[in-house]
């Protein structure tokens, strides 16, 4: 008699609740029922989506069991109940009819799953359930942060900006507050100094900051314009912290060049953060670092340095910056421009690619990558041809065992 191959899948959507091991409870449950009816799970066909939303179908342990699905290796697939494959009731029936079509057994722990009209009924109404507890419960958080922020209370808040420090909740007595850090105001209050009143760029403040050894929040010595930038930005530090500056909303249909490096391929969650806008905020009192006069007079500086700020000589496209990453440290590879001595003794310019590792000021002035530039050029043929090869031979290539394979646009006019 041939055995059954079974497998089970188990999820949990938020951080905080993948911290706190809750869906180990899952786990346990489903190996329980599986050891039960006499088919223990083997633990490589055991699927767990750590921290992984339910409003989406992109999740990694979920795509390797549709594709054991897919090749037939599975005929018994274990799950707690319908909402942990999907909050949406749509992609409930999606996955549902995939995995009948392969004749796949999917057995529920809280409910049969049965052939007739009332049992597909059933499992209708329980998605469509879950789909609007999960809508209401978003609805609820939402009005009730914001009403507890317009009557200025700060435990909506989840952490405090660089200068202050967060006081929670269960510290404070019942109410979160926001408490200056002294080393760190000092340096918030030279930055706006800095900019208000010497009229620094932003370039001139990193600069500053760097040679007086300043720390930045994550305790790195070296400062970015972006950081700077993100300072003069918070309101906060004139008295007056700023809720709902961003709104969730679904990530768009264009995919992602790459992974950040030690980042998973596909996003935890299916929403991404979009800027609001400024006349939507909700005003908290917070204790001020500087004085309103110096944050607006910062402020005009900043507009006044960009309107000033010279458009540099533009440079040729990098084909595939973001596209390429080091083999030996990770991270990834980015253009950039040289101009050398060419043919004729003449001045040319030379593009070529970098690994981000090999750069020493974004890590704290030491470089942990010792891999040398490669000249745009020749990677951009080597590339080309490996695409080419795919194109003409798709399961001989290197490319096409890899699971993923990156689009280079219009790249045949410009490598050929």
């Amino acid at each position: 008699m041939t055995p059954i191959r079974v497998a089970f899948y188990a999820r949990v959507s938020g951080e905080q609740q993948a911290a706190a091991h809750t869906i180990e409870s899952q786990i346990a449950a489903l190996n329980e029922r599986a050891c039960s009816d006499g088919t223990p799970v083997p633990s490589e066909r055991q699927f767990v989506d750590d921290g992984y939303s339910g409003a989406t179908l992109i999740r990694p342990a979920l795509d390797r069991l549709r594709d054991l699905v897919n090749v037939g290796a599975i005929d018994r697939i274990y799950v707690h109940s319908p909402d942990r494959l999907a909050r949406n009731y749509a992609y409930q029936v999606l996955l549902l009819d995939e995995w009948r079509r392969r004749g796949i057994e999917v057995v529920f722990l809280n409910r049969p799953l049965g052939q007739s009209p009332e049992d597909d009924l059933l499992l209708q109404v329980q998605g469509i359930v879950a789909e609007y507890e999960r809508a209401k419960i978003m609805e609820r958080s939402r009005r009730g942060k914001k009403h507890a922020a317009q009557s200025g209370s700060l435990n909506v808040m989840s952490g405090a900006p660089f200068g202050y420090r967060y006081v929670s909740v269960r510290e404070g007595g019942g109410q979160s507050r926001f408490e200056p850090v002294a080393e760190q105001a000092r340096i918030v209050r030279q930055i706006f100094s800095w900019i208000g009143q010497d009229r620094c760029s932003l370039a001139e403040v990193c600069r500053r900051l760097q040679k007086g050894g300043e720390l930045t929040a994550t305790g790195k010595r070296i400062w970015s314009r972006q950081a700077v930038w993100h300072v003069l930005q918070n309101p906060a530090y004139q008295g007056q912290a700023a809720y709902g500056k961003t709104h969730m909303f679904p990530r768009g249909k264009k995919a992602r060049l790459r992974a950040a490096r030690g980042r998973p391929a596909e996003p935890r969650r299916s929403n991404a953060p979009i800027a609001a806008d400024p006349k939507e905020w909700v005003f908290v009192s917070v204790p001020p670092l500087i004085d309103p006069v110096l944050f607006r007079a910062a402020h005009a500086q900043l507009e006044e340095n960009r309107s000033r700020a010279r458009l540099g000589r533009r440079r040729p496209g990098y084909l595939l910056q973001g596209l390429t990453c080091c083999a030996r440290c990770g991270y990834a590879y980015y253009g950039k421009t040289t101009r050398q001595l060419g043919a004729g003794r003449q001045m040319k310019d030379f593009r070529y690619c970098w690994c981000s590792g090999s750069d020493g000021y974004r890590f704290g002035g030491e470089r942990i990558c010792s891999n040398a530039q490669v000249q745009g050029e020749f990677l951009e043929k080597a590339v080309w041809r490996e695409v080419s090869e795919l194109l003409r031979n798709p399961r001989g290539s290197g490319l096409g065992r890899n699971r993923r394979v990156f689009c280079l646009g219009d790249a045949g006019e410009k490598l050929a």
